[in-house]
């Protein structure tokens, strides 16, 4: 099986060589050579140690298919260490069993997208399982961290996983399938997310809009922002769907308590537009409570940047809402606006193109057309003719992507 030529290293060679190997992508593991490899995480750490030891494994055996798409609950450990938020799974759950095959079929994915591996060739006639213990007795406790179970699943790296659910392609019915996986998870780890429930409006708080009764079926939300720190939050708007597709929408001007107001010209809000109306961290309070049961969609990933920029600056917790980006949806629902000339997927463009109605670059009008985004893809309508596209990039918030 395996052909490459390996004079006789020691323990610490192979360690050496796996430490400074530049990593690879699972897809190319050889098919045909064995030896002791690494699996390397998404942030480029060595976490884990081991060796395609039985005569039959092979580098692309054991990396790219057991270790990446193997059983969540075995000795596969990124199946393992990536078995969170919308790539979660319960192995052998009927009930769930559905959902839970798209969660694996994205987490498959994430894994060959952003994990890589690192290995090193040796004779078949070597003892590779030998040779792996004395590899993993030398290695920083760091590098072995999975081998030992040291390390806790991690947290789902929404950005990322955000980015391969849009190479797929999904649709709105996988993206609800994927939603309710990672609600499973939190439900199975017993996460009520307390400290937003105990946050409560400071004493002397200004008046805040009482917020829409429920319930809905999703929520959209949109900001606008004095500068260009994402904190500086002037204004939030909550569009709230109800069950039968009407909507609801909040709004309210915040004052960001800064001296910079760059986006008057875009907005009309101003330091005067202002005074007197709430702070980001009298307004928060009453989000949390109003929206912790909801999908949220915002319209590219501009809004959750800077909600946790404004709780950053607060130094309140981020509420850990679960956010969905309609930017993906419209780019799943219409893919003829994709490329130059052609429209794009932004809210000024999507405007003519479904024949939306609403003043752009404002919180409460730009949410309420993120929710009827969505309600349009969901109903595949087919979309009204209209003038000259307009170009994604006159969307300044597009570009923050």
């Amino acid at each position: 099986m395996n052909t490459f030529c390996q004079t006789t290293m020691s323990a610490l060679d192979v360690l050496s060589y796996l430490l400074r190997a530049t990593p690879e992508r699972t897809a190319l593991a050889p098919k045909d050579q064995r030896g002791i490899y690494g699996l390397v995480d998404h942030h480029g750490s060595l976490r884990y140690i081991g060796s395609t030891s039985a005569a039959a494994e092979t580098f692309y055996k054991r990396i790219h298919q057991r270790h990446r798409t193997g059983s969540e609950d075995s000795s596969h450990y990124f199946s393992r260490m990536y078995n969170t938020g919308r790539m979660w799974r319960k192995r052998n759950d009927p009930a769930t069993a559905a959902d839970g095959d798209i969660a694996k079929t994205l987490r498959n994915a994430f894994i060959a997208e952003y994990c890589r591996a690192v290995w090193m060739p040796l004779p078949d006639n070597s003892d590779i399982a030998g040779l792996e213990r004395e590899v993993i007795a030398l290695a920083p406790a760091e590098a072995v961290a999975w081998n030992r179970r040291a390390m806790d699943v991690y947290d789902e790296p929404e950005d990322l996983v955000d980015a391969v659910i849009a190479k797929l392609g999904y649709g709105v019915d996988v993206l609800a399938a994927l939603d309710r996986q990672r609600q499973r998870q939190r439900q199975s780890k017993g996460a009520v997310r307390p400290v937003l429930i105990a946050l409560k409006p400071p004493v002397g708080a200004r008046n805040v809009p009482p917020f829409p009764k429920g319930p809905f079926r999703f929520v959209a939300l949109d900001v606008e922002t004095a500068n260009n720190d994402r904190g500086s939050i002037c204004q939030i708007g909550v569009a709230c769907v109800r069950p039968d597709n009407s909507i609801e929408t909040w709004v309210t001007y915040v004052d960001p308590e800064v001296d910079r107001w760059h986006f008057t010209y875009l907005h009309g809000i101003s330091a005067k537009t202002v005074r007197g109306a709430p702070r980001f961290r009298e307004v928060l309070p009453v989000l949390v409570e109003a929206l912790r049961d909801y999908v949220i969609y915002q319209h590219s990933s501009f809004d959750r940047g800077a909600v946790a920029k404004a709780c950053q600056a607060e130094n309140l917790p981020t509420p850990e809402w679960i956010w969905k980006d309609s930017v993906q949806v419209a780019r799943q629902a219409w893919p003829e606006l994709k490329g130059k000339g052609n429209g794009g997927h932004g809210l000024a463009s999507l405007k003519g193109y479904l024949g939306l109605s609403f003043e752009h670059h404002d919180a409460g009008e730009d949410a309420r057309a993120a929710a009827e985004v969505i309600l349009h893809a969901e109903a595949g309508q087919a979309v009204v003719a209209f003038g000259a596209f307009a170009d994604e990039g006159e969307d300044y918030r597009l570009i923050e992507e």
